[in-house]
């Protein structure tokens, strides 16, 4: 017997699993929580397996939930994609976006404007976000495309490689050391990222000292940071303000590896999303032309 999975249903396990809480899911989907409840009782019933567990107070999916998922998001993509085409739909089709915000004043503009005259009707969400955190939600179907930064020599097939970028210290065109505090002063962010490993490596290996001056969680606040004169940063040379320098040499700080710029894209893409992951390869490589 064949089974047909009822599309509201795959909905409300999709919008649970991304808001993280089946009673936001009833909201958005502007349905109650006990037709949300009954919905997913109906699709466990028609999958033969447990989909959902309680973990704490939450529920998250077992291995059968994460399969069905999975096909859900390309159900779904497919089937608001089709009633967008005949026009059968007053919604949009959706795509998910992730980039460093490295990338947020020149490829994403140019990736979206063309973008935008292919696929007129297509919402775009775009997320800006660490790198690790942009590759976990490609993994779990949460972004359709991204593009991140990679350790230069990292091992695996994930991701395409668009390229390498050399990183470079950084500071404002007026920056004076100083000289009294034997320690150099750093503007990182305030989470993980590669940037801030590689700065600290850096400087370990050579034996320098260092002290965190300024943590901030936005590129423009690097930049507003490197021009209040609070410190030093690293970066690549893409998107630098015209008034930053670098300083690799001036100050005689450690030299510093190359970085990966990698585009992921979700199994689960839609064929809308494939076409934003394209166009998004050709903007990026003539634009920030990677070595």
């Amino acid at each position: 017997m064949n089974t047909d999975f009822d599309i509201n249903a795959l909905r409300a396990i999709v919008a649970g699993i991304e808001l993280r809480s089946f009673a936001r899911a009833a909201t958005q989907l502007g349905r109650s929580q006990s037709a949300i409840s009954m919905q997913l009782k109906k699709l466990e019933q028609q999958a033969g397996s447990q989909l959902l567990v309680r973990k704490g107070r939450t529920l998250v999916l077992t291995a059968a939930g994460e399969t069905l998922v999975a096909y859900a998001r390309r159900i779904i993509a497919l089937n608001d994609e089709a009633a967008l085409a005949l026009g059968a739909t007053s919604t949009t089709a959706s795509v998910r976006l992730g980039l460093p915000q490295d990338f947020f004043e020149d490829v994403m503009p140019a990736t979206l404007i063309e973008y935008s005259r292919t696929h007129p009707g297509v919402h775009v969400e775009v997320q800006a976000g660490p790198n690790h955190i942009l590759a976990e939600e490609i993994r779990a179907g949460r972004l359709d495309v991204a593009m991140t930064f990679y350790p230069e020599n990292a091992s695996g097939r994930e991701g395409y490689l668009l390229g390498k970028l050399p990183m470079h210290w950084m500071a404002h065109e007026n920056f004076v050391l100083d000289c009294s505090d034997a320690r150099l002063p750093l503007v990182l962010f305030d989470h993980l990222c590669l940037f801030r490993q590689s700065a600290l490596t850096a400087l370990e290996q050579a034996n320098k000292r260092w002290r965190v001056a300024v943590t901030t969680p936005s590129l423009p606040g690097i930049w507003a940071a490197l021009r209040s004169h609070l410190g030093i940063a690293i970066r690549t040379e893409h998107g630098k303000p015209h008034d930053i320098r670098c300083v690799d040499k001036t100050l005689d700080l450690p030299q510093l590896p190359a970085i990966a710029l990698k585009l992921l894209v979700s199994s689960n893409a839609s064929p809308a999303a494939q076409d934003l992951s394209k166009l998004l390869t050709h903007e990026a490589i003539r634009l920030v032309a990677p070595n």
